[in-house]
């Protein structure tokens, strides 16, 4: 484990414990499928697997998430449900590609 694994699991933590209730919504995969939500699983892949290990599984995550963001909002256009906010990768930079 390096040394940047530790901060990044912490900021995960923050963002999960302070900034993600103030949000109003759940990402779209936990929010279709149940579970967990994308930060949870990116912090479980990043703690089994160290960030360069799961980078694949954490932008395969982002991907899933994304589309079922897309079938939400379709499914919300014809009178279906409610969706409120994107999909967790939104317009967030990341270093890797999800969609």
């Amino acid at each position: 484990m390096n040394l940047l694994t530790p901060a990044l699991l912490l900021s995960i933590d923050a963002y999960r414990q302070w900034l993600s209730p103030l949000k109003g919504f759940r990402c779209a995969h936990a929010a279709f499928y149940g579970g967990e939500s994308c930060s949870a699983a990116v912090q479980r892949l990043i703690a089994q697997q160290g960030l360069a290990g799961s980078r694949q599984a954490i932008a395969a995550r982002f991907q899933a998430c994304r589309q079922v963001s897309g079938h939400l909002q379709a499914v919300q256009g014809t009178g279906g449900a409610r969706v409120q906010g994107m999909c967790c990768c939104g317009p967030v930079p990341l270093p890797f590609r999800c969609g």
